[in-house]
């Protein structure tokens, strides 16, 4: 079930599943809103993420009422979520997914939001995306691939190919817009190579796992698994949740993988990735690609959580391409 595209005139509402509007100051807020009137898009806000409580989110009550609001309501046709956090999937057992089956909207986020996204997936066929939050349209400098990619996922209908950013960065941009550290981007790196098509999944893995072995995680079998950490997590960390994902029933399906760029701050270096992956062999004749433009650095691409895609992953030309999303 793939929602309608988000198109000029659309209203796209502002949700806060995890952390909370109230973490955003007044200035990003105004900025990402431009940016977003820019594209011909009206943003409205959601209730709840006004009062902070002492995780920086709102209870559990008043998220579940803020996203059902905005599925029911005629006038919203897509969601941003304001920003990551810890807690999206304190949600999972409350929402209607009745009510988002029969209602089917864009909601696009990343990080902390690969839960929500994952599970009302899994719970109603409705492809949600992996992309940016509210908050990253207020970035000045460095937006371009990101802003075109969500367009080319959320406001086009015809498949697009995923080429690397021309630069990245991890630099706290929030803090400083003038002054980015914007480093020349090599592209790709393969660390296997073949083809693979099917079923695109994936974000961020840690917050994947949270629905290892629950109803909320979907079917593995037939898919190109899309994957990144952010700064948290280390090399060990990587490779222990990894083989976790592997642990999952229907991995043997898995046809593809592709790895978003690691933040610095993690210690991942290509090849430490590569042990990791080559230690595994039941990543073995299944491509695998790495350094791609998604995650916890910037810029990223959006991705369709349940659409289709193909990946070639050849030495000299690697290929992501996004079929249906």
């Amino acid at each position: 079930m793939i929602p309608d595209k988000l198109k000029p005139g659309d209203e796209i509402r502002v949700v806060s599943p995890s952390s909370g509007l109230g973490f955003i100051h007044e200035e990003l807020r105004a900025a990402a809103a431009g940016r977003l009137e820019g594209l011909g898009l009206r943003v409205s806000y959601g209730g709840a993420g006004e009062v902070l409580d002492r995780f920086e989110s709102s209870p559990v009550e008043e998220r579940v009422a803020e996203l059902h609001e905005a599925f029911a309501d005629d006038g919203v046709r897509g969601m941003l979520t304001i920003i990551g956090g810890y807690n999206s999937n304190q949600l999972l057992a409350h929402l209607d997914y009745d009510l988002i089956a029969e209602n089917p909207k864009v909601l696009c986020g990343f990080s902390d939001i690969t839960a929500l996204a994952t599970a009302i997936h899994a719970k109603t066929g409705l492809v949600t995306y992996s992309g940016p939050h509210f908050s990253t349209f207020s970035m000045e400098r460095g937006l371009r691939y990101t802003l075109d990619h969500f367009q080319r996922c959320l406001m086009r209908d015809a498949p697009y190919d995923v080429e690397p950013a021309d630069h990245w960065s991890d630099d706290a941009w929030y803090l400083d817009q003038e002054n980015r550290e914007l480093v020349p981007n090599p592209g790709y790196e393969v660390l296997n190579e073949g083809e693979a098509g099917g079923t695109v999944l994936g974000g961020n893995l840690g917050t994947l796992a949270l629905l290892f072995g629950t109803s909320y995680m979907p079917d593995l079998e037939g898919t190109v698994l899309l994957l990144e950490d952010d700064e948290e997590v280390k090399p060990e960390h990587f490779d222990r949740t990894l083989q976790s994902l592997i642990h999952q029933p229907g991995f043997e399906g898995v046809r593809g993988m592709v790895i978003g760029r690691f933040q610095r701050a993690s210690n991942m270096d290509l090849e430490t990735l590569k042990e990791i992956i080559n230690s595994r062999p039941e990543l073995d004749g299944i491509p695998v690609v790495a350094n791609a433009s998604f995650g916890h650095t910037t810029p990223a691409f959006t991705f369709p959580i349940g659409g289709t895609g193909t990946l070639r992953a050849h030495a000299n030309d690697p290929i992501l391409r996004i079929e249906t999303h």
